[in-house]
């Protein structure tokens, strides 16, 4: 085993590149791996060694943790609510990739396993009301999660935990909550709510129109939170003594109204907004309670919404200006 190797499966995606630049940072050495070719990922580091492999195949699995002191599985098929409430089938196939890495990374004497759960484990009768009560780490049971990726969520954090318990394999788990940020996706339907709402800002200015469709009613609430965040969390539980999951996520709370309203005053205009009662919209609110990642850590997420969507917001816009620049502005001159 090298002591400094670690292991980030789904490395191609979003949070999965940047936390390959945070363990550099740290001075370990990365074997980075996704099923993706190199082409598609989001970062990619010269520095590491990149793998492209199909880590639902356990000979894989195994192959990439050889040697690893530890791992950090991100690896799943996953997107915003309009992919998963339409590919819960997918979503749950996911099972197979955690299966098989928990097994790779115990026959391979790995000493630490990092698991990417999620806030859609929670039971969903705790989230009919916009005005949700902060969800704590115990509101996941009795189990009533999002069918199929929540489901499967739920069930692999189980799987850690009785690698733990019976194998001895030292498991952390943490529930994300929306996590958002440059260098992730933001067209295609797997990108979540805020680069959603960036794109068709962006897109709306650029063609110079003065309205965007909005999914649900805009008063369903979430709390949202930015990738350097979500690393720096991941990194503090790996390395902690906090065996149970536990959340991780923002706890400023706001409706997706107000999220419009946030990218609307970045991007200096006002729209118009057609809400699309019957696209996906997922629970009427979430958010996450802190008081537990507080007490075990001295921290929690504090970047704010503002601040993190200026962010992304001239990222997505660069990018959409790189890729449909042309045929926007020749859009835009023909309307008028």
């Amino acid at each position: 085993m090298n002591a400094d190797v670690a292991v980030v499966a789904g490395a191609g995606g979003f949070i999965g590149g940047h936390l390959v630049k945070a363990l550099q940072g740290r001075g370990m050495r990365v074997r980075a791996v996704d099923i993706k070719p190199f082409t598609e990922w989001y970062q990619l580091s010269e520095e590491a060694e990149n793998v492209v492999a199909d880590l639902q195949r356990l000979p894989e699995c195994e192959r990439v943790c050889r040697g690893a002191e530890r791992v950090y599985q991100l690896a799943a098929d996953m997107g915003g609510m309009g992919f998963i409430e339409h590919n819960k089938a997918l979503c749950m196939l996911s099972v197979l990739t955690n299966t098989h890495m928990l097994l790779a990374a115990r026959d391979g004497g790995v000493r630490r396993f990092f698991y990417s759960s999620s806030a859609c484990v929670y039971n969903a009768d705790k989230q009919t009301s916009a005005d949700v009560v902060p969800l704590r780490e115990e509101d996941a049971y009795p189990a009533m999660p999002e069918d199929g990726y929540g489901w499967e969520k739920l069930f692999s954090e189980r799987m850690c935990r009785h690698f733990r318990e019976d194998f001895g394999l030292a498991t952390r788990a943490v529930r994300y909550h929306n996590v958002y940020g440059p260098h992730g996706t933001w067209e295609g339907g797997r990108e979540k709510a805020p680069a959603a709402v960036c794109r068709k800002v962006i897109e709306a200015v650029l063609a110079g129109r003065d309205t965007i469709e909005v999914w649900g009613d805009g008063q369903q609430t979430r709390s949202f939170m930015y990738i350097d965040d979500c690393v720096r969390g991941t990194l503090a539980v790996t390395d902690s003594e906090i065996t149970e999951p536990i959340n991780l996520g923002s706890s400023e709370l706001v409706t997706i109204n107000q999220l419009v309203d946030i990218v609307e005053g970045i991007a200096g205009v006002r729209l118009r907004r057609n809400y699309n009662l019957g696209a996906p919209k997922g629970v009427n609110g979430r958010n996450s309670d802190n008081r537990r990642i507080r007490k075990y850590l001295d921290w929690e997420p504090s970047i704010k919404l503002r601040d993190g969507l200026e962010r992304t917001y001239a990222w997505i816009h660069d990018e959409y200006v790189a890729k449909y620049g042309a045929r926007v502005a020749t859009a835009a001159s023909t309307s008028t």
